[in-house]
């Protein structure tokens, strides 16, 4: 799809950067990871231990990640999370919060699950929706980006793209950004991870956690190392998505907020020059 060169004025010019179908999945996949994110920590509630390895259980002990209420020597209850054998305090957040006169006892707080209240049937509810919401749109944007040649052109970078990662790191350090339309190496590079390794892998880990897909594809056991393995998979892909959101945000900020929305909402989005080169959009 060629870029569609609008207006020209001192300030640059307006171009339509961002297919329909790249607008519509993009706004489907934020509300779909952000209820995901808060019915799955409502979920992790209910077990809030990570294993690596097919079993878990008291006899073993393979757990990487844990979040537990304890009492401390005076009797006070404390939250205490643990990460591979070293643990912190984590009250007030993590496995126990809430005010004083009515701690909650549980691995994330009220405010960061859906339901609110520990609720485990309905959390699963909300999950396993948006999960295939989530999945459905991710191979509808497949299909499209082979076929539209988005994949192609906007993601996977070139060999000359790959060698300006270095050039690009310090513009980006430095603020400097150039608002010609295209994506540079290091988008690229990070929707590329997360749109053709994350979401494969979070989709994947999440049919591996799943007894009917075990029996349909047992194979995924052998492929993530078991069922314990792949949730731990699963929640590791959860945090990276969350860093990437953090990331991404702070990047829409420093390169213009109102010109990168209304990009992804209408389409259009304004370049700072003219250039000959008008390859295609988003």
């Amino acid at each position: 799809m060629n870029e569609n060169l609008e207006s020209d004025s001192a300030a640059g010019s307006v171009i339509l950067r961002h297919r329909l179908i790249t607008r519509l999945t993009h706004w489907c996949w934020a509300i779909a990871l952000f209820l995901l994110l808060l019915s799955g920590l409502q979920i992790f509630n209910a077990h809030p231990t990570l294993y690596v390895g097919a079993q878990s259980g008291f006899e073993f002990d393979n757990d990487v990640f844990s979040i537990k209420a304890m009492r401390d020597a005076a009797g006070n209850a404390e939250g205490v999370t643990t990460v591979f054998g070293k643990s912190f305090d984590t009250t007030g957040v993590l496995g126990v919060s809430g005010p004083d006169s009515a701690q909650s006892y549980r691995g994330f707080p009220a405010w960061a699950t859906v339901p609110s209240y520990q609720d485990l049937a309905t959390g699963r509810v909300v999950h396993f929706f948006f999960a295939w919401l989530f999945a459905v749109v991710f191979l509808l944007w497949l299909f499209a980006s082979i076929i539209n040649g988005h994949l192609r052109r906007d993601i996977l970078p070139t060999g000359g793209e790959l060698r300006s990662v270095p050039r690009s790191i310090l513009d980006h350090l430095r603020l400097r950004f150039h608002h010609d339309g295209r994506y540079n190496v290091l988008q690229k590079l990070s929707y590329g991870g997360v749109l053709l390794v994350i979401f494969p892998l979070i989709i994947l880990t999440g049919l591996t956690m799943s007894p009917g897909m075990n029996a349909a594809w047992p194979w995924l056991l052998d492929i993530f190392g078991g069922r314990q393995t792949a949730r731990t998979i699963h929640f590791a892909c959860m945090l990276l998505l969350v860093t990437f959101f953090v990331v991404h945000i702070a990047m829409v900020v420093a390169a213009g907020p109102l010109n990168e929305l209304r990009s992804i909402i209408t389409g259009r989005y304004r370049i700072s020059g003219h250039r000959t080169d008008m390859g295609a959009g988003k």
